[in-house]
């Protein structure tokens, strides 16, 4: 084993939307950094996906297996590289509602109420848009919450033959509206450029790639983290820091803190309530094909985004979800998890081959909030992680699905030189590798007893140890998770800072 020489400042395990933005915040400083990534730098390819390359994107998954509740492997849809996974995202930055930091009831239960509200984040949220360089349109979607600042960019144009379906909505009395997209002279903005490249343009700043962390050690009381060992290459590694901040998302953050277990915590670090791992949360996905009569691109962006229903409506008064556009099935990796939207088209397309499928549709992407469930977790059996996970709020999922349903039968019948009347939607659901949108498996709150981590996301029993990807989630919401990852990744280096002096 060789121990590294150094002892840093802070060091930062991970470069997704809570390591990469917290690097580039810290960065300023002088204050000595070490960031540890387990995979190397992503080059990102060309979007020129033909034939069924799309549905082929072994890369876009985990190396490893994980194992669910029964013990059959499994590789989940995550990426190892700097940047995380928002190397594989559409951009789509969006604030948690207003409504999603209180106590919400749901029909199968209750969204539990955050102990930080909205008023405390927007400030971080609108910083983080302005780092991601967020494009879009407020005013137009009746759920956004109040924006101290507008978005620092336009909206993204819808492409030419979405417009007039966006226009069809409208005037149906749905508020469809601009997602809001982070966007750059590259293209979209990701953790890696706009988190990690330019905070290693600090010479304070140290990245080391395929970093694989094993273990963290504490003091002989329990009381700090003195070590952090990584394999990198055939070598093992010691290093040192003052302070230490998971941000390996939600899974793998539990994880470490599970499997580097030892006399002082014998159910993992920081774990004396037994919550971390638990409470697992990754929102219901469904993605729905439209079939159109015009032929588009299949190379589309997301760009509208309709919450007429994430609160409910008139014959549910529960929230439903929430839903956009799923982007061209050409460009969308998403839709490599659901081969079953393919082999559906083609039961009732049976002459039309994957190129004519794909450019002759769109995809509608739906996400609804699960609740939080100590029995959804991660754990350790037998040296193999377990994902056990149980999905709830099913039929408010199912009615966000059905009820987009006759929209569209509205939409196509309003609309009949672009679809074909009484076509069929086929439809699938994101099987357990699809965990994108984690989160919940380190809770914070005030009460040791039934949290992981405070208010300021640093671990009750363990003074300098923080963690800074959605694992803090106390409720999941039915947007994305990531600008409220960003934005609490700036709010808490905002107190690291202050810690460092």
């Amino acid at each position: 084993m060789i121990i590294d020489d150094q002892v840093y400042d802070v060091i930062i395990i991970g470069t997704g939307a809570g390591g990469g933005t917290l690097a580039r915040k810290l960065a300023p400083t002088g204050k000595k950094i070490l960031i540890l990534e387990r995979g190397e730098l992503i080059y990102r390819e060309s979007s020129e996906l033909t034939g069924t390359e799309v549905f082929k994107k072994e890369q876009y998954h985990a190396p490893e297996p994980w194992f669910d509740k029964a013990g059959e492997p499994f590789y989940p849809q995550t990426k190892y590289g700097v940047g995380g996974n928002t190397k594989l995202w559409y951009g789509v930055l969006m604030r948690m509602r207003e409504r999603d930091f209180e106590a919400v009831p749901h029909q199968d239960g209750l969204s539990p109420e955050w102990a930080l509200k909205y008023a405390d984040f927007e400030p971080y949220y609108t910083e983080a848009e302005k780092l991601y360089q967020v494009h879009g349109r407020s005013g137009e979607d009746p759920t956004e919450p109040h924006h101290s600042e507008a978005y620092p960019c336009a909206e993204v144009a819808h492409e030419p033959f979405l417009q007039p379906l966006f226009d069809t909505l409208s005037k149906q009395g749905l508020h469809p509206a601009h997602l809001p997209i982070g966007l750059g002279d590259q293209g979209r903005t990701d953790s890696e450029d706009t988190g990690v490249t330019p905070a290693l343009k600090s010479d304070n700043v140290t990245l080391k790639t395929s970093a694989n962390v094993l273990w963290l050690h504490t003091n002989p009381s329990g009381t700090e983290i003195k070590a952090v060992q990584a394999k990198i290459g055939d070598q093992t590694f010691l290093f040192m820091g003052h302070l230490v901040v998971l941000a390996c998302g939600a899974i793998n953050s539990a994880a470490l803190l599970l499997r580097s277990a030892n006399e002082k915590h014998p159910k993992g670090i920081a774990n004396g309530s037994d919550q971390v791992g638990r409470n697992l949360m990754k929102q219901l996905l469904s993605v729905v094909v439209q079939v159109t009569s015009t032929a588009n691109s299949g190379m589309f962006p997301r760009t509208i985004g309709i919450n007429d229903f994430y609160g409910g409506d008139d014959n549910f008064h529960y929230p439903m979800g929430h839903i956009q556009n799923s982007g061209g099935i050409f460009q969308d990796v998403l839709f490599s998890e659901a081969p079953p939207i393919l082999s559906g088209l083609s039961r009732f397309f049976p002459n039309f081959g994957l190129r004519q499928l794909a450019t002759h549709s769109i995809g509608w992407w739906m996400q609804t909030e699960d609740l939080p469930n100590s029995n959804n977790r991660i754990y350790y059996l037998n040296d193999r992680m377990r994902v056990e996970y149980e999905p709830n709020n099913v039929e408010a999922h199912d009615r966000l699905v059905y009820k987009w349903f006759d929209v569209l039968k509205s939409v196509e019948s309003a609309q009949p030189s672009m679809f074909n009347r009484g076509a069929t939607h086929p439809r699938s659901d994101m099987p357990m590798s699809v965990v994108a949108h984690q989160c919940g498996t380190c809770r914070f709150g005030t009460d040791p007893e039934t949290s992981v981590l405070d208010l300021n996301c640093r671990a009750h029993e363990v003074d300098n140890l923080y963690v800074v990807d959605s694992s803090f989630f106390p409720s999941n919401t039915s947007v994305s998770p990531a600008l409220t990852v960003m934005a609490n990744a700036l709010r808490v280096g905002e107190h690291l800072i202050d810690r460092l002096g």
